[in-house]
């Protein structure tokens, strides 16, 4: 038994299969390769039976049904191929049972593991290819698994090969298993390729947006819709490394149908808008908990918003918003999410670097090869061959590399754009106001794409020192010590480079500071003075440094040959040409190294302003509101001794702009009010006395310093309409459902309540008519309506209703007052403040403000004896009014006109222009430059090019000099000459000096050589400074035309043009013109010049190169305009849509507390995602289409290089080749890709950067214009007489009449009222005068003048208005109220004192105080009395009153009637007015009715008349 079990042990077992000696049943190596036996059982048997196994779990995979095209035909190969694998093992089987060798059963055992794997291996690509996997490769452990047997196939073939029998034709049988085996790897090789290469063409295989993994493709039209795939997701590799996946985005844009950002691609999963800002979330969250784990009194969730929407507090809520809040250091959180994917690349960039070099050492050892007639062919053959695999190793590396570095920066901007806008909405009122409008703008456009370019410098800080080093040692081996002749002025260069980035520094912060001013307007010529004294200043450093840098490469070179040749050693064709490469190696180092510090000092100082910005204060609505509610459940608001105030408890007070930051701004103190559920509270009191911050207390937007607020059901939010309406650049439909659902009744009675039914019915296109930005193109009571409709169909709880009855007329207010806060609003707790003291017998509780305190509350009976100016009859003279109530609504008349309304296309979005750049852009830009300069800076670039060239081909010439004359004078040196070009790369060699080098001729080609090099140096930087200056004229010239063809463009254009939309022309294309095109510009005319020299050195040195150079001379034009067209289109389609998102974010600024009253942030921060995707979308495709662009580029220089070599070889045969020219060509070539990449991208980027002066220019010329007349006497206006003469307006064709045929006369002194209801055509009787709107019809005279005739600017100047909206620009007091400095300090003052505002502006600080971005400091109605005071210091014969008192207590309007009319007493008055008291002591009334004179006549003789308008208008008062 022993013996039997002996038998069957595993030795025993192994060597009768495998035919071997028992002593060493297994041997690995046998006769000189591995065993049969190792081989057929470790690398076939066991494989395979992986295969089998790990093959067989695909077989369970779901399948998709719905599938209606074939499978992709990489499937199929593979399919095809693992059946013909199983069939050639089956075949091999017979074939080995047909031989009966002794090893036999080893081979039928090998081969059965193989079919059995192939075939289980065929049913799993067969089950997948109907699954998910389809549009893919499939599993990669297949490929693993293939991959695994391919060791098997080759040792098999290496053993066979090595036995003679299986080859010979006496052994058919052996000679058929070679056969087998050989065709066993053809499967093999077509598997592998079919997984490598997936077949799948770029219409089907790419991803669609809409297509969820499995669901079936759409079927394929002949062109796919670009606009519906995503961008490279599912490509194949080939695709990915030329970018295959843009050629359908290509073609689009070569037909021109690349028009809308719709038509582009959607971002590829990874680079999503909310992908990315959801793991940057995240990283910002992981980085919050790292540095708050010490903080363990953080009880309450701090973020309330997202909480709040749900109508939960508590605190295990995850679902909300991120809070943008506390010490997170911005930079950490950057590094946490894209810090590992960014070192990676390091990696990568470290192997272009080291590949890189090899170029110049070839270089080096082909020219030896050259000099050397005997050298054997294979080593120049080898030289060339390097020359290709190395250049093209550079170029696919550094492609990669910089794609994959432009997406790392998109995903940060991503990150960086979206969190700024989300932490705009989070942070609390007071911080805010330490910020300007222009400053978050400017955090979201300048400092984020400065934090983001950051990314593309990075790696550069820190690869420009390594390649420097290397560059050094390696010029070492070439010329030995004297390389430090050169190194050394490059150093010296060093800290002059230095300097020079710190003044351009300095100075561009000085820019950025004056064009944040300037964009806010007021001081706009000063501040556009100080700007270009900083560029002026920054053009001249970038001159230094362009001279610098243009100067540096041949001043090095020249330094270093005349030390070699000094130290007495001999040039040399490979030295000096391996010198020179190495050389242009060295430069771009050390000129691009100040550039990437200082754009890397620009990202720190931008990172550290958006640090601060993130760390201001959020509102904390949890800590904010009392979280105990009052055991009375009907309290709807409660405060108890409250203080707030403008400025938070840690806000600056240094003087900074702002509401808060204003010293002494106003501070509500004990404030104590109690309002039950459904009450209506009426607040009043004297202009400035916290009626507003009372609101904004309840809101939240205040900072509480002390005591409670309690309101109850916080979370649903409030209904609010603010004093100043915020309306969006929508719809009116859209502005009122403000992103509820529409439902028809409930919108139908809010239009009814809110008196907008006849407003509509007069829009072109009803309630879906485009309102402007801010509702420009509404009057300012259409404006207060809309916001009121608004705040009523959110239907909140609580309504918070700033005084929206100021800018209607006495029956809208009446309307408004009834059907909307009495009857829609019923139940709904409301809070509303207003000066029209005759609503106020309405309210349940009356609340009298004073200087930032609650006086008194009580009811109407209690409080009105208090405020009234007149006192008014009694209530019940009210009630019977009301009764009669005349119903003005009813009165049927035509429907009133509306001040300039919008149909869609007259405010349709921004053009883009189609197709190339026309010719005249071009022009332009020649033109303001100025011909003679323009001229000039070309003839000085093709001086110093051609002075370049030359000194190089000196070069050659001498050295070619040396050579002829040592081989004609040292015959008997010829075996050292030899011996010497072996070692010629090393210094210790390079000692050997030629008794030919005598002093005289190395004198004289030095001299030479120096005074070329001289030459180059003044010729470039007469290129630099002729440059700079006309750049600086360039720029000076597009912004004072087009600052001055809008500053004399029409009403219609500022109507019906978006303000983001001319910022945008003054802000960023003008930024453009300054600094990004003459950068631009500059490096693409350096690059054209310097790749002309090549060309013709290149020709003159190998003409034979002329013959590749053709063909890649076509391929590159056809590449080129291929992709420029596209390009162009990607660039203008990224300019439209960054447009949206930067207004869409000064939008939310403004609107602020609408937007987080209601609760709506988290609304907006979606809104913001889906334009800032939009955006993305085309710079990622632009990015992409770039490097599509370089990498074939790459290829033309790989060629190029590839081709020089193999002619100089070839030439080398027939000995007809000069070893100095063929160096001279080659070391040019080596920078040929970079310099043709160079031409297209920085002509597409000049291109691109022209588009601003194409804006500019559009501007500058096709702006419609406000006529320019003539001059007239100066005393005129002398007596203020005015008369209409049928005057007929409509602001556009299409609109109806403003003014229908108003004829009237007022004479010289006289006051006039103007009263009419909302749109009756008031406002535009003063913009028909001011001449803001051109006459369609009749005449308007002025002292017998027609005011038609008169210049625009004398006209205006002689006329005073306050407007309707009160504007003051940012500044101090005094710079509003003069602007121009007239009148002195004192005149300043009365003026104020006469209109009330002494104490106000004192508390301020005085004229000097700061009056806020667009006068935030002061309450409405202060404004509007600022306005008036700045009419007081004219010296016009005629004034013209806007509603310029409507937010204005009526005590303060009263005392300011009696002002203007002493003021004003010679001086012709026209005011409008709604509040009838207002107008009553005026001479004459007018009464405007439908755009016609209805009423004219004195307001006694008007109240005669019982069917008088103004009779009831007066009745509706009671007084």
């Amino acid at each position: 038994i022993g013996g039997g079990m002996r038998f069957f042990g595993p030795a025993e077992l192994v060597a009768g299969l495998c035919h071997t000696d028992e002593q060493n049943p297994f041997p690995v190596w046998q006769d000189g390769h591995i065993s049969p036996c190792f081989n057929q059982l470790v690398l076939g048997a066991l494989p395979h039976a992986g295969m089998a196994i790990f093959s067989a779990c695909y077989l369970g995979t779901t399948r998709c049904s719905l599938f209606q095209t074939a499978p992709p035909c990489g499937w199929r190969l593979r399919l095809v191929s693992a059946l013909l694998a199983a069939l050639l093992f089956t075949a091999d089987v017979v074939v080995v049972s047909l031989l009966q060798q002794a090893d036999m059963y080893l081979d039928v055992f090998a081969d059965g593991c193989a079919i059995l794997a192939w075939l289980v291996h065929f049913s799993a690509i067969a089950v997948l290819q109907s699954t998910a996997f389809r549009r893919t490769r499939g599993p990669p452990l297949l490929l693993l698994l293939v991959l695994l047997s391919v060791p098997n196939v080759v040792i098999t073939l290496m053993i066979y090969c090595d036995s003679q029998e299986y080859l010979h034709l006496t052994q058919p049988l052996k000679l058929a298993r070679f056969v087998l085996a050989s065709t066993r790897t053809v499967p093999l090789l077509v598997y592998l390729l079919a997984f490598t290469f997936p077949c799948i063409s770029d219409a089907g295989y790419t991803l669609y947006i809409n297509a969820v993994d499995g669901s079936p493709l759409i079927p394929e039209s002949a062109e796919p819709d670009t606009g519906e795939m995503v961008a490279e997701d599912g490509s194949s590799c080939v695709s990915r490394l030329f970018y295959l996946w843009m050629n359908p985005l290509f073609r689009r844009g070569q037909r021109g149908e690349l028009d809308r950002p719709a038509d582009v691609y959607h971002l590829p999963q990874k680079l999503r808008t909310n992908v990315v800002c959801r793991y940057f979330n995240q990283c910002w969250e992981a980085c919050r908990r790292g540095a708050a784990v010490s903080d363990g009194q953080d009880q309450w969730p701090r973020p309330v918003s997202r909480n709040l929407l749900g109508g939960t507090w508590s605190s295990h809520n995850q679902e909300e918003p991120l809070e943008l809040q506390g010490d997170v250091g911005l930079l950490r959180v950057l590094h946490k999410a894209f810090g590992l994917r960014f070192y990676i690349l390091g990696v990568l960039k470290v192997l272009v670097n080291l590949s890189s070099f090899a170029g110049p050492l070839l270089l080096s050892a082909l020219v030896n090869f050259m000099e050397d007639a005997g050298a054997p062919v294979s080593t120049g053959v080898y030289c060339a061959l390097g020359l290709f695999a190395t250049s093209l190793l550079t170029s696919v590396l550094q492609n990669i590399f910089n794609y994959e570095v432009s997406k790392v920066a998109l995903a940060a901007r991503a990150a960086l754009v979206s969190s700024i806008y989300s932490k705009a909405l989070q942070v609390s009122g007071s911080s805010l106001a330490s910020c300007t409008l222009g400053e978050l703008v400017n955090l979201m456009t300048a400092d984020s794409d400065r934090v983001v370019n950051f990314f593309r410098s990075f790696h550069e800080l820190w690869s420009m020192p390594f390649q420097f080093c290397i560059t050094l040692y390696l010029l070492y081996l070439q010329v030995g010590v004297a390389f430090l002749g050169g190194l050394g002025v490059a150093l010296l260069l060093l800290p002059f480079n230095r300097f020079l980035a710190i003044r351009i520094l300095s100075n561009s912060k000085g820019m950025l500071r004056c064009k944040d001013d300037r964009v806010k307007f007021l001081t706009f010529f000063s501040h556009r003075k100080q700007e270009l004294s900083h560029l002026k200043a920054i053009k001249y450093l970038d001159a230094m440094c362009v001279y610098t840098w243009a100067a540096l490469p041949v001043v090095i070179s020249i330094l270093t040959f005349v030390t070699y040749v000094l130290l007495g050693h001999q040039l040399t064709a490979a030295k000096v040409f391996t010198t020179l490469a190495l050389v242009g190696m060295l430069v771009v180092p050390l000129n691009a190294f100040p550039w990437v510090l200082n754009g890397i000092l620009e990202a720190k100082v931008s990172l550290d302003r958006i640090q601060r910005f993130f760390k201001l204060t959020n509102q904390d609505l949890q800590a904010y509101y009392a979280l105990v509610s009052p055991e009375d459940s009907q309290t709807s608001v409660l405060l108890n001794q409250g203080t707030f105030s403008w400025q938070g408890p840690d806000s600056p007070t240094d003087g900074e702009t702002g509401r808060g930051a204003a010293n002494g701004s106003l501070q509500l103190h004990s404030l104590n009010l109690h309002i039950t559920k459904g009450s209506l509270v009426v607040v009043v009191g004297k202009v400035g006395c916290g009626k507003s911050s009372l609101l904004a207390a309840v809101t939240g937007e205040l900072s509480r310093l002390s005591g409670v607020v309690y309101v109850a059901d916080r979370a649903a939010g409030f209904g609010l309409a603010a004093q100043e309406p915020w309306i969006q650049h929508a719809s009116v439909r859209d502005n009122i459902l403000f992103g509820k659902a529409h439902d028809p009744a409930f919108y139908q009675a809010v239009i009814e309540a809110c008196a907008l039914s006849d407003d509509l019915n007069v829009l072109p296109n009803g309630d879906k008519t485009e309102v402007g930005e801010n509702g420009v193109t509404l009057s300012g009571g259409q404006k207060a309506r809309l916001a009121l409709a608004r705040a009523v169909y959110m239907d909140k709880d609580i309504y918070l209703l700033d005084d929206p009855l100021a800018a209607v007329d006495t029956d809208v207010a009446e309307h408004l007052m009834k059907k909307c806060i009495m009857e829609l609003l019923k139940g709904k707790t409301r809070i509303l403040c207003t000066h029209r003291l005759e609503f106020v017998y309405k309210a349940d509780l009356v609340v009298l403000m004073d200087n930032g305190t609650i006086v008194r509350t009580g009811t109407a009976a209690e409080i009105l004896p208090l405020v009234e100016a007149v006192p008014k009859k009694l209530k019940n003279d009210h009630n019977m009014k009301e009764k009669d109530g005349v119903e003005h609504e009813d009165v049927p008349g035509s429907p009133p006109d509306l001040c300039v309304d919008d149909d869609p296309d007259q405010l349709g979005a921004e053009q883009k222009q189609a197709g190339g750049l026309s010719w005249r852009v071009y022009r332009t830009y020649w033109a303001a430059v100025g011909g003679v300069l323009a001229a000039s800076i070309l003839m000085s670039l093709l001086l110093m090019q051609a002075s370049r060239n030359l000194s190089d081909w000196w070069l050659s010439h001498w050295i070619s000099e040396l050579k002829n004359n040592s081989s004609s004078r040292t015959n008997g040196s010829t075996s050292v000459n030899k011996l010497n070009l072996h070692f010629r790369s090393f210094p210790s060699s390079s000692v050997q000096t030629f008794p030919s080098n005598t002093s005289s001729d190395v004198q004289f080609y030095l001299n030479v050589y120096t005074c070329i090099a001289v030459a180059n140096t003044v010729f470039t930087a007469l290129r630099a400074f002729l440059f700079a200056h006309g750049v600086v004229c360039a720029s000076t010239f597009i912004h004072r035309r087009l600052l001055d063809r809008v500053l004399k463009a029409t009403m219609t254009f500022f109507d019906t043009t978006p303000m983001g939309r001319v910022l945008n022309r003054f802000s960023s294309d003008v930024y453009s013109v300054d600094d990004k095109l003459p950068f631009v510009l500059n490096i693409l005319l350096a690059t054209v010049f310097n790749l002309l020299g090549m060309l013709v050195i290149i020709s003159y040195s190998l003409p034979w190169v002329l013959v590749p150079l053709l063909p890649l001379a076509l391929f590159y034009f056809r590449t080129q305009r291929f992709y420029r067209h596209t390009s162009r289109e990607l660039k203008r389609l990224y300019s439209l849509t960054l447009s949206p998102v930067y207004s869409h974010f000064s939008e939310t600024l403004t609107g602020l507390g609408t937007i987080r009253a209601s609760g709506s942030s988290a609304r907006f921060v979606e809104e913001n995602a889906r334009r800032l995707e939009q955006n993305q979308r085309c710079l990622f495709l632009s990015n992409a289409a770039a490097q599509w662009l370089d990498i074939r580029l790459q290829l033309i220089g790989v060629s190029v290089v590839t081709g020089l070599g193999v002619i100089a070889v070839v030439q080398h045969q027939f000995d007809s080749v000069d070893p100095g020219l063929v160096g001279l060509s080659l070391s040019y070539s080596l920078s040929i890709t970079m310099l043709l990449s160079g031409l297209i991208s920085n002509f597409t980027e000049t291109e691109m950067q022209l588009v601003s002066v194409e804006r500019t220019e559009e501007y500058s010329t096709n702006l419609p214009i406000e006529p320019q007349q003539l001059n007239l006497p100066s005393a005129w206006p002398d007596q203020g007489r005015l008369e209409f003469r049928g005057v007929v307006l409509a602001y556009r064709d299409g609109l109806p009449n403003a003014l229908d045929g108003v004829s009237l006369v007022v004479r010289p002194g006289e006051k006039v009222g103007i009263v009419g209801r909302t749109g009756s055509g008031k406002s535009t009787l003063f913009l028909a005068l001011f001449r803001m709107v051109e006459l369609d019809q009749g005449e308007i005279l002025l002292d017998g003048l027609d005011v038609s005739t008169v210049g625009l600017a004398q006209l205006r100047s002689r006329l005073a208005i306050i407007p309707q909206d009160p504007f003051l620009f940012s500044g101090t007091i005094r710079e509003n109220l003069d602007p121009c400095g007239r009148n002195p300090d004192q005149q300043l003052l009365d003026v104020l004192d006469q209109c009330h505002l002494s104490s106000a502006v004192n508390r301020m600080g005085g004229l000097d105080a700061e009056v806020g971005e667009r006068g935030k400091c002061f309450s409405v109605g202060q404004r509007q009395l600022l306005c008036l005071a700045r009419a007081l210091l004219t010296q016009a014969k005629l004034l013209c009153i806007d509603e310029a008192t409507a937010s204005v207590d009526q005590k303060t309007d009263k005392l300011l009637q009696q002002t203007i009319r002493e003021k004003f007493h010679d001086k012709t008055v026209l005011t409008i007015a709604h509040r009838i008291n207002t107008i009553m002591d005026c001479d004459r009334v007018l009464v405007m009715h439908a755009g016609k004179v209805a009423e004219f006549d004195t307001p006694a003789a008007l109240c005669q008349t019982d069917q008088s308008i103004f009779h009831r208008l007066v009745g509706l008062r009671g007084e």
